[in-house]
């Protein structure tokens, strides 16, 4: 009788060391794991936390042309000069938070109309699922930009569209970064106007101006449109992958939802 209860206590207390090791090899690999992975998720956190500093703080900018939008059609005439003669051109418009806050009240950029700027931010605000108020401060900030270098400002749009699908924090796995994906490698002199440097290309307004005037040095080489996006996605022989005509069809359907036409 007391053998039997000893190989009882002797087999229950097997079977719980047997559980407490299960248990314990289960708690080991949950510790390797999570230090393997905490450290690469905080990295990222940390990456993250970084970027929307760079996009969102008023002081992101050495200078800011996009200090105001008029309540009617266009932009303030006395508060445009002042920024302009305030700022050069290479280094400002870049204070996103203003952009915002002016897409939030509804005023809108010179060259389109309430109602124009309305269905511009809807069709991207709904096609590419990001807020209403950053597609405003966006299509703004690529009017802006586009006057200042005679670009149709809805090519830009479709370029961001193409590039990033309207994530200012895309990058590709050759480096390429932002909005309309510039090489920041190969383009690091458009950056030195920039506090930040090219850490700016995760500003969504300075990668739309300095992606603008890689655009703009393209189609002035190339004499075309369809030349200077082939020379904007890198593509030195006589086809560019479908990239231009892609550009060109979305370019298109902004156009018509906007009901803007396309101007070359």
């Amino acid at each position: 009788m007391v053998s039997r209860s000893m190989r009882t206590a002797g087999y229950q207390l097997g079977e719980f060391v047997h559980v407490c090791a299960i248990y314990l090899g289960i708690a080991v690999l949950v510790t390797v794991v999570l230090s393997a992975a905490v450290p690469s998720l905080r990295e990222q956190a940390r990456q993250i936390h970084e970027a929307l500093i760079i996009a969102l703080r008023p002081d992101g900018l050495k200078q800011d042309m996009l200090a105001s939008f008029a309540d009617d059609d266009s932009f303030a005439a006395a508060g445009a000069a002042e920024a302009a003669a305030a700022a050069p051109a290479a280094t400002g418009l870049l204070n996103f938070s203003n952009a915002l806050k002016a897409s939030l009240a509804g005023r809108h950029a010179a060259g389109m109309t309430g109602s124009q700027a309305q269905a511009l931010r809807s069709y991207i605000a709904r096609k590419y699922k990001i807020a209403h108020s950053v597609a405003g401060a966006l299509v703004n900030t690529a009017f802006v930009v586009g006057k200042e270098k005679a670009l149709d400002p809805q090519l830009i749009l479709a370029v961001i569209a193409i590039e990033s699908r309207y994530n200012p924090f895309a990058e590709s796995h050759v480096g390429a970064q932002g909005l309309m994906q510039v090489m920041t490698s190969v383009h690091k002199d458009k950056f030195e106007s920039f506090s930040d440097g090219t850490m700016a290309a995760l500003n969504p307004i300075a990668n739309m101006r300095v992606g603008v005037q890689i655009l703009y040095d393209c189609i002035k080489r190339r004499g075309s449109v369809e030349g200077g996006l082939a020379c904007y996605v890198g593509a030195t022989g006589p086809g560019d992958g479908g990239y231009g005509a892609k550009v060109i069809a979305e370019w298109r359907r902004i156009a018509l939802a906007s009901g803007i036409p396309v101007r070359r």
